[in-house]
């Protein structure tokens, strides 16, 4: 179900008219005219208070096509049946007719579901690639793969395929050049080397390594993604690292921390005082400080280059002051592809405390709160709690137990962790009352954060003396505990998958 309010909030992008209920009325009406039929037993669309239920019947919606066929390639994959893999993603990728909802790309509202579209398809093309690769046929793939990564010039997995299929077809100068290019753009961009995967190719294709022989062996795996860190002072920027740096401890993750500069005079001092975290830092970290021009668009080509799973970003003094959040936050969290957490730092006891608790509700920034405090708490070794309310005794309704193990449940498929419940007063200060003493606190936004930034309960939760709050805006990419195999939250969520 899809409450009316959601349905103007999107349609009017948080600028909601007087009229906005009649008119979404009079567009459903409308909207349900054209998809109905005489024949259908009942209507695609039903009314269901407070708003309405879209049925769809099966292989009616060409998004659930593509993914059952993306879905039969991994299988094929799975059983070393990389024919049938490449005929399946062949099948998807021509579900295809040019961009995604290319008549929408104006809309407010269509641009989250166009970069989720957009990062399917693109980790079809991918898994095309790989499949060719592994066929044998890698003379074939180099004009696709020449193209995307001219379209893409920071995406390393696309750039370490090209590399692949050139040394593979005796064109080991070609790849060589690929990763001088490759490199050379990201230290322009960025000042940042290329990842591992990339200079590790580099090595090999360097002492003709036995291992890059074409074909036989299994699909390249897909490294695992970047915790992004960006901030604006170092201090900041230590403080984050130390957040997301237990998060990198997963396999195939690692740990950029960025700082983003006003003025070319900084950028000696920061690059030293970055470099000097990364000599210390326990885990695998890279550095970059750079002049920025638009903030935003820095940290989201950072995000969506090094693959990221989790962007961490201070909270800017107006949010924690109970304010809506600024412009450019709101751009960073409707364009980021991967979950972005806004850190509200505290003096509390870290994880020495009681462990990771996480406030529930079960909303859709929820469940990713939910995610990133089940990440934390395996990476630290921590206890997961999770928070709801109890029973109000003026009112019919129930408490939030039953909510709380089923979303411990969906987590323990992953974690193997069973999150304690803790039930807490039903009112703004509960919560508040509940994470007292916790090491870390993780809470998704409220679906109205555009208007009210953290809200009343999520505000009583920022304390100095208390623990850090991470206030969780769930992206388009799985999370950092999903399988590897999963594409995107399309395909794979802690609630449904």
């Amino acid at each position: 179900m899809v409450s009316i309010d959601r349905i103007a909030e999107e349609l009017y992008a948080g600028d909601t008219p007087v009229s906005a209920v009649t008119q979404v009325h009079r567009q459903v009406s409308d909207l349900r005219r054209a998809l109905d039929s005489s024949e259908a037993q009942r209507s695609a669309i039903e009314t269901r208070a407070p708003g309405y239920v879209v049925h769809v019947e099966p292989d009616a919606l060409d998004l659930h096509r593509f993914e059952r066929r993306c879905a039969r390639a991994d299988e094929a994959l799975g059983s070393d049946d990389a024919a049938g893999a490449l005929a399946a993603l062949d099948e998807a990728l021509g579900l295809w007719r040019g961009d995604a909802l290319a008549d929408l790309a104006t809309e407010t509202f269509a641009q989250r579901p166009i970069g989720r579209l957009e990062e399917l398809r693109q980790r079809a093309l991918e898994r095309r690639a790989e499949t060719l690769l592994a066929l044998g046929r890698h003379a074939d793939v180099i004009p696709e793969l020449t193209e995307l990564a001219a379209a893409q010039p920071l995406r390393e997995r696309l750039r370490e395929l090209l590399m692949l299929a050139l040394y593979r077809s005796g064109r080991q100068v070609d790849a060589l050049e690929v990763y001088r290019t490759t490199r050379a753009a990201l230290v322009e961009a960025f000042g940042v080397e290329p990842g591992p995967e990339l200079q590790r190719l580099e090595q090999a294709i360097l002492v003709h390594d036995p291992g890059l022989a074409a074909p036989g062996g299994p699909v390249p795996a897909e490294p695992g993604g970047a915790v992004l860190v960006a901030a604006r002072t170092l201090a900041a920027a230590r403080a984050l690292a130390a957040l997301g740096g237990p998060l990198a401890r997963r396999p195939g993750h690692e740990l950029i921390a960025a700082l983003l500069l006003a003025e070319e005079s900084d950028l000696g001092a920061a690059t030293a005082g970055l470099a000097a975290e990364r000599a210390i830092s326990a885990e695998p970290m890279r550095v970059a400080a750079f002049v920025a021009g638009d903030e935003t668009d820095d940290v989201l080509r950072l995000a969506r280059s090094y693959a990221a799973r989790l962007v961490l970003v201070e909270a800017p003094a107006e949010l924690i002051a109970g304010g809506p959040p600024p412009g450019e936050l709101v751009d960073l969290l409707e364009r980021s592809p991967a979950d972005v957490a806004i850190v509200a730092p505290g003096a509390g006891s870290g994880w020495s405390g009681r462990g990771v608790i996480v406030p529930f509700g079960g909303g859709e920034h929820d469940w990713s709160a939910l995610e990133l405090g089940a990440w934390l708490a395996t990476a630290t070794g921590q206890p997961l709690r999770l928070a709801g309310t109890r029973a109000d005794p003026t009112g019919p309704g129930r408490d939030a137990s039953r909510m709380l193990a089923d979303a411990s449940m969906a987590v323990q498929r992953l974690t193997g962790i069973v999150a304690e419940p803790i039930l807490a007063e039903p009112n703004p200060s509960g919560l508040a009352q509940a994470a007292a003493g916790a090491g870390v606190i993780v809470v998704g936004l409220s679906p109205r954060w555009r208007q009210e930034g953290l809200g009343e309960a999520r505000s009583m939760l920022v304390s100095e003396d208390g623990a850090p709050m991470l206030a969780v805006h769930r992206g388009p990419q799985p999370s950092g505990i999903a399988p590897r195999e999963a594409m995107t939250r399309f395909t794979w969520s802690a609630a449904g998958g």
